[in-house]
């Protein structure tokens, strides 16, 4: 789960099925799938969003979805 995760940390995603199909959807359209590889970027303050990068490109995650995906370090 990313909510473990720190800055700079990698893992691959194992589970998206958890999340609601609309973050699911926008995931997939990035070409974020399980078995990607991604890096935590930026955990803003306040419970605020979780910056994500994977495939060359940075995705905004809401604390609470982030916290839904199913990731196992690497």
């Amino acid at each position: 789960m990313f909510g473990t995760f720190k800055v700079g940390e990698k893992g691959i995603i194992v589970n998206i099925s958890k999340v609601g199909q609309m973050v699911q959807r926008r995931l997939l359209d990035l070409g974020i799938t399980e078995g990607s590889e991604v890096c935590v970027k930026c955990i803003m303050p306040f419970g605020g969003p979780v910056m994500i990068e994977s495939c060359g490109q940075c995705v905004g995650l809401r604390r609470k979805e982030a916290c839904l995906i199913e990731v196992e370090r690497v």
